[in-house]
């Protein structure tokens, strides 16, 4: 199983992140004529946690590096021996493809709203169907259920670490955005938050 996981969690990471994310935005780009990554730069809050994401992912995607050239390495990261058996294992492999397929996805029922932050600039459509019937931030959900699929792969103190902090910036980031969608779409936004649930 280790050997597997040493091949399969970089090549995961990698569909991951370059369909996902860098695929999508290249796509949504063409369509709507600019850059759908909008994360501030700046020194504010709402900057800050878009820089404490992008360390969070490149951290995990050194971790996973490392652990395919060096599988022994993560027993350095305090091993949670209650999770490190077989079955967990193929739990989490179980929903790390979940994951990326439900991503996938929900960005599709996002067509040219989809964004990376929160656009000031351009008033996107709410939308409301598809994964957004059942979650109002289904992409989020996906991503928390990469980093519980991590936890499970791979049980040590630093990927619980990465679990938990990605889980309080992801939930950071979706009070951030309900707040600017409740102001840019009124009654209609509170009106599917009184309908759906914040995940699922």
């Amino acid at each position: 199983m280790i050997d597997f996981l040493r091949i399969i969690l970089p090549i995961y990471f990698i569909i991951y992140f370059g369909v996902a994310f860098v695929l999508k935005s290249v796509v949504v780009a063409k369509r709507i004529g600019k850059n759908p990554l909008v994360l501030p730069k700046d020194n504010s809050a709402y900057g800050l946690i878009g820089l404490y994401f992008k360390l969070t992912l490149i951290a995990m995607f050194i971790y996973v590096l490392a652990y395919a050239f060096f599988p022994t390495w993560h027993d350095n990261f305090l091993p949670i021996v209650q999770f490190n058996n077989q079955t967990v294992k193929y739990i989490g492999l179980t929903l790390l493809f979940i994951s990326l397929v439900w991503t996938v996805i929900a960005q599709g029922h996002m067509k040219n709203s989809w964004r990376i932050g929160i656009d000031t600039d351009t008033k996107t459509e709410l939308v409301t169907s598809g994964l957004f019937s059942v979650s109002r931030n289904p992409i989020f959900f996906g991503m928390i259920l990469s980093l519980v699929g991590l936890f499970f792969t791979t049980p040590n103190t630093l990927t619980l670490i990465f679990l938990i902090l990605g889980y309080v910036l992801i939930q950071i980031q979706i009070r951030l955005e309900e707040e600017f969608l409740t102001k840019e779409h009124g009654q209609a936004y509170i009106g599917y938050k009184q309908k759906v649930r914040r995940l699922i």
